[in-house]
Parts: C-alpha cells; sequence; structure tokens
C-alpha cells in the first residue's frame, strides 16, 4: 500500500468507521495491520511507516495459535471447494456434527447437547434462554439469575443484564435490563484458603441473598476462576463449590461462560475443572476457532434438553442464520485437533512462569497496584485509569501490541508465543508503564 492509499484509507477509516467502544464525535487513530504471521503483526502508524510487533492480545483472546496456521489455512480452503455455508434449519452436515462430536468427548461430564450460536455474547443469549424455558416447563415461573459482581457476559441484551450494573461496561442501560440478583465480587486470588475471612464473610452473604432470592432465580452464571472484560479478577473454586450447592440446593441451574476460559488458558481445559462439580450448561467461543472466524457452543445436560423440550414451544427457540456455518466448523475441528497435538496444557504452564518471571519487575513500580497471573494470562493493574493511546504507543516502540482497559495493561499471548517473544512481550508492557505512569 502506497503513501496515497494509506492516508485515504486511514481518512475514510476516521469519518465512516465506528469502531469498539469508541465516539463518533471523536474517533481513534487506529493503526493498520498490513498483515498478520505467526505471533506477529505488521501495522502501519500515522506517517506510513511499517514495524512488525509481537502480539500480546491474541485478537481478543482468540487467535491461540497465532496468524496464517497452515493447519487451520487448509481446513478452510478444503471447506471452500465443499460449501461456504448451508442453513442449519431441517439440514445437517459433517463438520457440524464432527465438531460437536470433538466437543462432547472434551466437555466436563454430563453435557450431552450441543446448540452451535454464532458468537459468545449469543451464545450467552442461548444459555439463558434454555435456563428460563426449561424452568417455566416445569411449571415454575423463574426469571431472574444470580452471579457475583465484576462480571462480564458479552455485549447483547441478556449477557449486558448479568454483567455487573454498577461498575461495569453497561452501567449506562440500567433501568432498561432485567434486573438480576447480584452477590458480592468474591475476594481475589486462586489459592485462597476456604477459612479466609474474607472468604467466609463472602460465603455467608451469598447464602443469605441465595435463600431470600431462591424462588425467582432460574440459574446461576458465572466466568469460572476469572472474571474477562469485568477486571480481569481471579478468585477462588471455592466459589463454585458454594455457588454450585446453593443451586442444587433451591432448584436451579449452573450456567459455566467458559468463552474466554476454555481451552486451557487458565490451565486446565476448563477454568471449572478445578472443581468436581459441573454445570448444567456450558457456554464457549473465541478460541474454539483458532481466531479464524465467528463461532460459538452452547452445552448442555440431557435433562435440561429434554426439560425444555418438553416445554409449550417444544423446543429451544432460537435459530441464528449462520449457525453451524460449515467454514467455522471444519477450522474448529482443525483447531481441536491442534491443540491436542501441540500439548497445549504444557504449553500454557510455560507461559504461565514466563509471564509470571516478566512481569514480577512491575510490582516495584509507584503506578502499579497489583501484578497477577493465572495460565496464559498476565495483567499488571495500574492505581489509576490507563492512558491508553500512550501506552499503547509506548508497547509499541518495544515491539509489543497491547490494548489496555479501565486500569489493566494486560495479555493473553497465543499459545505459540516463543521465549524469546514472550520476554520481548512483558519488556514491553512493564516499559511501556514505566514511561507512561511515573
Amino acid at each position: 500500500m502506497d503513501a496515497a492509499a494509506l492516508a485515504a484509507l486511514r481518512a475514510f477509516d476516521r469519518a465512516h468507521v465506528w469502531h469498539p467502544y469508541s465516539s463518533a464525535l471523536t474517533p481513534t487513530d487506529p493503526y493498520v495491520v498490513e498483515s498478520a504471521e505467526g505471533v506477529r503483526l505488521r501495522l502501519r502508524d500515522a506517517a506510513g511507516d511499517a514495524r512488525e510487533v509481537v502480539d500480546a492480545m491474541s485478537s481478543w483472546w482468540c487467535a491461540v495459535h497465532g496468524y496464517r496456521v497452515p493447519e487451520l489455512d487448509a481446513a478452510v480452503t478444503e471447506q471452500l471447494g465443499r460449501m461456504a455455508h448451508v442453513m442449519f434449519g431441517g439440514l445437517t452436515h459433517e463438520p457440524a456434527v464432527e465438531l460437536s462430536r470433538r466437543l462432547l468427548a472434551l466437555a466436563p461430564t454430563g453435557l450431552e447437547h450441543v446448540f452451535l450460536a454464532d458468537s459468545g455474547s449469543v451464545s450467552v443469549e442461548v444459555a439463558m434462554k434454555a435456563a428460563l424455558q426449561y424452568q417455566l416447563a416445569a411449571g415454575r415461573r423463574r426469571t431472574r439469575f444470580l452471579t457475583v459482581r465484576g462480571g462480564y457476559h458479552g455485549d447483547t441484551f441478556s449477557p449486558m443484564s448479568v454483567t455487573d450494573p454498577d461498575g461495569g461496561m453497561h452501567a449506562l442501560f440500567r433501568g432498561v435490563l432485567p434486573e438480576h440478583v447480584f452477590v458480592p465480587r468474591p475476594p481475589g486470588g486462586i489459592d485462597l484458603a476456604a477459612d479466609d475471612p474474607a472468604l467466609v464473610a463472602w460465603e455467608a452473604t451469598t447464602r443469605e441473598v441465595f435463600a431470600r432470592n431462591a424462588a425467582d432465580i432460574a440459574a446461576v452464571i458465572l466466568e469460572p476462576v476469572l472474571q474477562g472484560a469485568g477486571g480481569m479478577h481471579v478468585y477462588p473454586p471455592r466459589v463454585l463449590e458454594v455457588l454450585h450447592g446453593l443451586a442444587r440446593e433451591h432448584g436451579a441451574l449452573v450456567i459455566h461462560d467458559e468463552i474466554a476460559t476454555g481451552f486451557h488458558r487458565t490451565g486446565p481445559r476448563w477454568a471449572g475443572d478445578r472443581v468436581t462439580t459441573t454445570p448444567d450448561i456450558l457456554c464457549v467461543g473465541k478460541a474454539l476457532t483458532g481466531g479464524y472466524l465467528t463461532l460459538a457452543a452452547v452445552l448442555c445436560t440431557r435433562e435440561v434438553a429434554e426439560g425444555v423440550s418438553r416445554g409449550a414451544a417444544g423446543g429451544l427457540m432460537h435459530g441464528p442464520t449462520f449457525m453451524a456455518n460449515p467454514l467455522a466448523c471444519a477450522v474448529a475441528v482443525a483447531n481441536l485437533d491442534l491443540l491436542a497435538r501441540r500439548d497445549t496444557e504444557a504449553e500454557v504452564a510455560r507461559l504461565e512462569a514466563g509471564l509470571r518471571d516478566g512481569l514480577a519487575s512491575a510490582t516495584t513500580l509507584d503506578a502499579v497496584a497489583d501484578v497477577r497471573v493465572l495460565g496464559a494470562v498476565g495483567v499488571v493493574q495500574l492505581r489509576e485509569a490507563v492512558r491508553v493511546p500512550e501506552v499503547t504507543a509506548a508497547a509499541i516502540a518495544r515491539g509489543v501490541w497491547v490494548r489496555p482497559f479501565r486500569d489493566l495493561v494486560y495479555t493473553m499471548p497465543p499459545y505459540v508465543t516463543s521465549d524469546a517473544d514472550l520476554t520481548t512481550l512483558t519488556a514491553g508492557l512493564v516499559g511501556a508503564v514505566a514511561d507512561v505512569h511515573r
């Protein structure tokens, strides 16, 4: 792309293209991506200068194998030779069936049915709708969900309603969204003991709130162990045990939102694997296709599927146009093969060790409130809001692409990031924070 074409592209983008979470009045000035390969993005800045940077974000946590992956490229190309898309109403096809077979083989015990959705947010919509239909079919008019504060489940209306209504990303819509039941955010720390006073206090409050609202609660919905866009908060598995137990006691379902945490992002295949109880409904997405195409899935027990199907509607009332898109399903199958072949759990353990070592020096900076690592997730939390454009530019100058938010400079790198690139990445993040937030 020559200088004139690049300038024209950027001008049109500023004038007409609305980017995520951005203002049309004061548009951002994004970097232009020319290409991506391995774990690197080739960017062009406003001056037209090109440089390669290590991707710290896995393109919002989905490109776990990086870019231009031969096995995934081949899966898409091969499927294109058959069909790119076909409706899933009244039809089926091999990629969808094979993907469902693979997902059930990987899923927590007891999950037997798969509903293929368009995106993570849509999968949460489907899960919540299924829980409501299940309760209605059983003769229980339960219309509320219980969750913990600080969570995030997507940007469409039902997921927004179970995202923190006060400090969350969707507080603007308070009063319009349905009002659900929120218990306090659990105390932090993956290894926090069950008898820790803060956790004991949280459990007592949660039990009281649940009991008071039990007759209305259709399901509990959680991001197991790690809350993502709500603040990258890590909490102990005991929280899952408590909420699973309360749900079982009071006739509510349990939904695990593993869109961000699934497929080993926190270490185990599922973040919820840290406890022995399993959810009634599981949402997966993001890493499902290795970042190639949008796709998500909702897995549920036979009890839930049959319960929903016994209701007046006779089935789950949802049917996306691009449900089970063959291209997306085919690349998802290839992606699951690649995850298994590469011993992903070991790769993530290597990244966890590298992130701990590489981000440790951030604790010496006055601007830093906390540094935490879980699996292939590294977080530097500041004492103030991140100056996003400045930190981004400083990181790029050090050879790293990062997208901070709120008070967090964090990374979820591709699993294939080498030790050398991880060193570049962590040094770039710590250095950028030191440069900007003195």
